[in-house]
């Protein structure tokens, strides 16, 4: 949640650069405006009942004092009476004023950080790098969902049969190329890259996914447990940000490495025709997650790091890909500044996202309400970060695409043999 005491300020470059901000989102420069306005009139309408309090106080003395005098004192109850219905009145239209403040705030997006490019869509993404050349082939490549249904290891009629469309069904080495990629991944950022596993629950309620800005604004994105406040995870992001929710932390800690492996589920609302063939866009998938509590001294050099934590794995996979820097019309709505990693398809002809690595600075701090503290200064809030590393279907899309072999069988990358048990799926 953005800071409204920052915009309040008169000489507040905060306020300006945040109309920039919000501008190049695309969104309505005027609510920031009225959020303002409203939230003098409800320091207006409490200042107002705050001064009717005090003068009804010292009515109240001097009714105290007219009767200790045996005086009629019927006139000064009547005007107490009034007084006292005006003053609910106030605090009724302040306590109005204040919600109102409060749901404009829950839909405004984060502030960009200055590095951010301004752009209108992710073809005005900056590329940083690209690491690792595309593999020519003597053969027209294979799109992934034709190689593993060849295979016998991806199953999408019968998934569709038992769930509906979006989802898959794994089998046999499919399945264990899944797990494969899992353990190894938790491996790598656990034992090289210091961060703590976690298994955190797949349902939350709607006070976490406030915490992290799914809710509002992403409602309908989120599967919902019917008549009750229970939610199926979009991300491990939720719980593992909401871990520390309401807490305040000591300084010494910072920062915090958290790491999960969960299923992911997504309603995938508004994307209709988009991916509709295989497991590019599912209802259902895995990913591990990376998530960072940090000081804001040094989140963006831990954002760095984090970009290189599930760079990592590709490197070890020899799996080609770019990172992006997000411009201001592609970037999330909790995010001051994201990198997409994109790895390269050879049956798509592309790079598709497989990350998105983002600090999100105090803004869900703010929400889920974390902060930390150095001896006996006052509390400020942490900031979060939150990145995939990685989506492991699109990873495993990725193997079975860069590693696909003429004859149809797939190789299975070197570093991932140990845990996978052979060197090819055929």
């Amino acid at each position: 949640m953005i800071d409204i005491k920052q915009l309040e300020k008169s000489d507040s470059v905060y306020l300006q650069e945040y109309k920039e901000s919000l501008k190049n989102r695309k969104g309505d420069i005027s609510i920031v405006e009225s959020l303002l306005d409203l939230n003098q009139e409800r320091k207006k309408l409490i200042n107002q009942a705050e001064t009717q309090k005090a003068q009804q106080n010292k009515e109240s003395q001097e009714i105290q004092k007219l009767k200790k005098e045996g005086k009629d004192a019927s006139a000064q109850l009547e005007k107490l009476k009034v007084m006292s219905e005006e003053i609910k009145k106030l605090y009724a239209h302040a306590e109005e004023a204040d919600l109102k403040v409060q749901e404009i705030c829950k839909t405004l997006p984060n502030k960009l950080h200055k590095d951010v490019p301004a752009g209108s869509t992710e073809a005005d993404n900056k590329v940083v790098r690209t690491v690792g050349e595309p593999q020519k082939y003597s053969f027209n490549p294979k799109e992934h969902f034709d190689i593993g249904e060849k295979l016998g290891i991806l199953n999408f009629e019968r998934a569709a049969k038992i769930s509906g469309s979006r989802f898959a069904i794994l089998n046999g080495q499919g399945a264990r190329l899944e797990r494969s990629l899992i353990n190894f991944m938790l491996d790598i950022q656990t034992k090289e890259n210091g961060y703590t596993e976690s298994l955190p629950p797949f349902i939350v309620n709607s006070q976490s996914l406030f915490g992290t800005g799914q809710f509002p604004k992403f409602y309908d994105d989120v599967f919902h447990l019917a008549n009750t406040d229970y939610h199926l995870i979009p991300t491990a992001e939720v719980p593992l940000t909401n871990y520390f929710a309401n807490e305040i932390l000591d300084e010494s800690q910072l920062p915090f490495y958290l790491t999960a492996y969960t299923p992911c589920f997504r309603s995938e609302a508004g994307s209709h025709g988009k991916d509709t063939r295989g497991l590019i866009r599912q209802h259902q998938f895995d990913k591990i997650e990376l998530v960072k509590i940090a000081h804001p001294d040094n989140s963006y050099e831990e954002h760095e790091k984090m970009v290189q934590n599930a760079e990592s794995i590709l490197k070890k996979l020899e799996l080609p890909y770019r990172v992006s820097l997000l411009c201001s019309g592609d970037i999330g709505f909790s995010a001051a500044k994201c990198y997409d990693i994109e790895v390269w398809l050879p049956g798509q002809n592309a790079y598709r996202e497989i990350s998105s690595v983002s600090n999100c600075e105090d803004f869900q701090a703010r929400r889920a309400n974390i902060r930390f503290k150095s001896g006996q200064n006052k509390p400020q809030f942490v900031h979060t970060l939150n990145g995939s590393g990685l989506a492991v279907g699109r990873t495993l899309i990725a193997i079975l695409e860069n590693y696909q072999q003429e004859d149809g069988s797939v190789k299975i990358p070197k570093a991932l043999v140990p845990y996978f048990g052979s060197e090819t799926i055929k």
